[in-house]
């Protein structure tokens, strides 16, 4: 149901491909009707894998995430949470977490047949001090990370139905 896919031609996602030392996935699922960037942002945020993310965020950010946060993000807001939003366009968004170093992507894409592509991609930006290197912490978190991507994306396709 999901799959790794290249980062479309275009896409605000895309900008990291060219930048060195930066890490880039992308995943895509289908789902068997139109759906909206506002209803897959309000999917994907509220799905209950990503709710307990919500609770290591609280802490770190010593408040409560409430959905109309989420809401307000989906319906054109400018931050939720420990993100902000870096770009947007009618069927994609790139938010930027509070360091500075990641960046999580959604967009949806009609097809002809009424079905609707989502997709669900990240970008790691290495720290100005360390150049292009991203890290020994983050490459060997990289195959847990692929694994809650791909789970994330699942679960927002179940939440959207």
């Amino acid at each position: 149901m999901v799959s790794a896919c290249d980062v479309p031609s275009g896409a605000l996602l895309a900008r990291y491909l060219i930048r060195p030392g930066c890490y880039v996935d992308c995943f895509e699922t289908t789902v068997t009707r139109q759906v909206s960037l506002a209803q897959f942002i309000a999917a994907f945020y509220t799905t209950r894998l990503f709710r307990l993310e919500w609770l290591v965020l609280a802490l770190n950010l010593r408040r409560r995430i409430a959905d109309a946060e989420v809401a307000a993000l989906a319906q054109g807001a400018e931050s939720f949470a420990a993100w902000r939003v870096k770009d947007r366009r009618r069927n994609e968004i790139l938010l930027s977490d509070q360091t500075g170093r990641t960046r999580s992507f959604l967009a949806v894409q009609d097809a002809e047949d009424g079905n609707t592509r989502l997709l669900f991609g990240s970008a790691v930006v290495p720290a100005k001090a360390t150049g292009t290197d991203l890290g020994t912490l983050f490459r060997l978190l990289l195959p847990v990370h692929r694994v809650y991507s791909s789970a994330l994306l699942a679960a927002a396709r179940r939440n959207i139905g």
